[in-house]
């Protein structure tokens, strides 16, 4: 990405990170700018058999309407999680699946934990944590919530 002039030569690991944070950064100002969105969400999935699955499930959960909407209401619904959890090919016990939001779990076990009341939304940033206790693999999935504004602006046209 440069000639090389400055004569500095940074290890393939230095360079492949530095990359990785400049994607990273994109993709949150991507997200930031998505019209009529409120809440940015990072759903982090951890404790799968392979990165497949890890990847599967986070996009699995990023893309139900019904999660995003939950996430707009600041409603930390962890049923919706576990229902786009088992859309997938995934390997998973439903009954070792646990779920936190914002750092509370209010899942734990395929089973109601936390009161979900205790779940503070502060901001745009919102964490999803799932561990499906089947592995060692992660992934990380950004989205973000699907907002009254996000819907009429984007139906207020024709194409």
């Amino acid at each position: 990405m440069a000639p090389g002039a400055s004569g500095i030569q940074p290890s393939e690991q230095d360079f492949n990170e530095a990359v990785r944070q400049l994607c990273a950064d994109l993709a949150d100002q991507l997200l930031r700018d998505a019209e009529g969105s409120e809440h940015d969400i990072t759903i982090e999935v951890v404790g799968a058999a392979t990165e497949d699955d890890a990847v599967e499930v986070g996009r699995s959960v990023a893309r139900s309407n019904l999660f995003k909407c939950a996430v707009f209401g600041e409603d930390p619904n962890w049923g919706r999680v576990l229902a786009s959890v088992g859309t997938t090919q995934a390997t998973f016990d439903v009954y070792a699946i646990d779920v936190r939001f914002n750092g509370v779990q209010v899942c734990k076990a395929g089973e109601a934990f936390e009161d979900p009341a205790k779940v503070v939304f502060e901001g745009r940033d919102v964490h999803v944590l799932i561990d499906l206790h089947a592995g060692e693999q992660t992934a990380t999935i950004r989205t973000n919530d699907l907002t009254t504004a996000y819907v009429h602006e984007n139906s207020a046209y024709s194409t």
